[in-house]
């Protein structure tokens, strides 16, 4: 992409939400120019455009995005604000009508955001009495277009230069409409990259140092090589093992029937991490069925069960909707039930959200905030206390951990557990180190060690 720029202008960026919209932010920023950014600036500093890159998943994300936005217009009157993102695809009034707001530009416009942004503002004097009204507008204050019309996504970008770690989008969008999500509205329909420019990505951030990537997008399951339909996720994987030489491929969230055989053998690979990251919302068919996932509680099972046998030290997180409309207390008490015999390691528990324009809003009343609230913690509960059971089985184990290059002696293992060693070594060097495990830290939850 062209890189733009506004003379005598600089940026910043505040993120919301998931690791897409993070590697979207990288995106953003490679477009305007590394040159040009700086870090969230204080208050009394140079004019900065700062652009808010929004999250949609849920009415409290939104929320918070307003919220924050008005406490940083207080701070930095002089600053222009831009919103993107997913609520500004979906919410795009609420954020236009805010007054502390200068340009709204939905994910349909995202990649010629640095167009858009160069496009409207003209330069604006550098005083700190100026205000948002001391901004001038060349055209309109809001960019957006169907969604669904979209059928690009682009090829290589968002390297994070500096990290041993890449999170690397492979797909964007979403065709499966479950009634709780408005993600789909927010990204529009699945569309993917193709393997030769992912390939390309891989490469680079190895060349640059980088010894990890984490393949993500809103629903990686929908991979679609789009030069072979044929080929899915799993031909990706096998593509990233022959083609490059990173020595660790991670991959986010799946569904449970996203897990084939032909994938599940390839985490035979020591290169593809024994992490797995499940999004079943739920442990009951019927509500499952209420949620349109396409797949029942029998299915979660066994591929938990599966897992397990192949890797019983895989890490298994897990993502899961607590009280979400129409869940009766049964239901509720089965999908506990099960999980509590389930193997997995952590779960990320979600409080329902009621969120406009889904079919779940429309079709089933929610629960009082009280009782939502009340089952999130009992599963965030039983979620502690397996997560600290198997934290605890982690001691006297070897870990192979990749260093954080910005943190001192500690890092993150290919089974996803955070290590610290307190032994510093003598040659300071990104790739994987060997550390035994002896104790738990207690305050922070890291497994900590020694270097082998």
């Amino acid at each position: 992409m062209k890189e733009e720029s506004i003379p005598g202008k600089r940026y910043s960026i505040k993120t919301f939400g998931c690791k897409v919209n993070t590697y979207d932010s990288s995106l953003i920023q490679n477009s305007m120019g590394e040159k040009n950014w700086i870090e969230q600036p204080v208050k009394g500093s140079e004019k900065v455009v700062h652009i808010v890159n929004t999250c949609a998943v849920t009415e409290e994300a939104v929320k918070e995005a307003q919220r924050w936005i008005r406490r940083y217009r207080k701070s930095h009157p002089q600053n222009p604000i831009v919103v993107t993102g997913c609520a500004a695809q979906v919410e795009t009034e609420r954020f236009s009508s805010l007054k502390e707001v200068n340009l709204v530009v939905g994910n349909s416009h995202k990649a010629e955001l640095a167009h858009v942004i160069v496009d409207n503002f003209n330069k604006v004097d550098n005083t700190e009495k100026s205000d948002s009204t001391s901004v001038r507008f060349n055209r309109d204050k809001t960019f957006k277009s169907s969604i669904f019309k979209k059928n690009d996504l682009g090829k290589e970008g968002g390297l994070e230069s500096g990290h041993t770690r890449l999170f690397l989008k492979i797909q964007d969008g979403c065709d499966s409409f479950c009634t709780f999500c408005i993600i789909p509205f927010a990204r529009g329909k699945s569309r993917s990259i193709s393997p030769v420019d992912l390939v390309k990505s891989v490469q680079r951030h190895y060349e640059q140092g980088g010894r990890e990537v984490v393949l993500t997008g809103v629903h990686i399951g929908d991979y679609q090589n789009p030069d072979n339909t044929k080929e899915g996720l799993a031909d990706l994987v096998r593509i990233l093992l022959e083609e490059t030489k990173i020595p660790r491929i991670r991959l986010s969230s799946l569904e449970p029937i996203e897990i084939s055989d032909e994938l599940m053998d390839l985490f035979d690979s020591p290169r593809v991490c024994s992490h797995f990251h499940l999004s079943i919302q739920s442990a009951n068919s019927e509500v499952l069925h209420k949620m349109k996932r396409k797949y029942k509680a029998e299915d979660v099972q066994r591929v938990l069960i599966n897992i397990n046998k192949k890797n019983s030290k895989a890490f298994v997180g897990m993502d899961l909707i607590a009280g979400f409309a129409g869940e009766t207390q049964e239901q509720f008490e089965e999908t506990y039930t099960r999980l509590k015999d389930w193997p997995w390691t952590k779960i990320h528990v979600f409080p329902y959200s009621p969120r406009r324009y889904t079919y779940a809003e429309r079709a089933y009343p929610s629960w009082p905030r009280s009782l939502i609230m009340k089952r999130a913690a009992l599963i965030r509960h039983l979620s502690e206390s397996r997560f600290k059971e198997e934290r605890k089985k982690q001691i006297g184990t070897i870990k192979s951990v990749l260093p954080f290059r910005k943190v001192e002696q500690l890092g993150i293992s290919r089974d996803y557990w955070t290590v610290k060693w307190l032994n510093k070594r003598n040659n300071k060097t990104d790739e994987e180190t060997l550390v035994r495990v002896h104790s738990v830290d207690e305050k922070t939850g890291y497994l900590q060690g020694a270097l082998i």
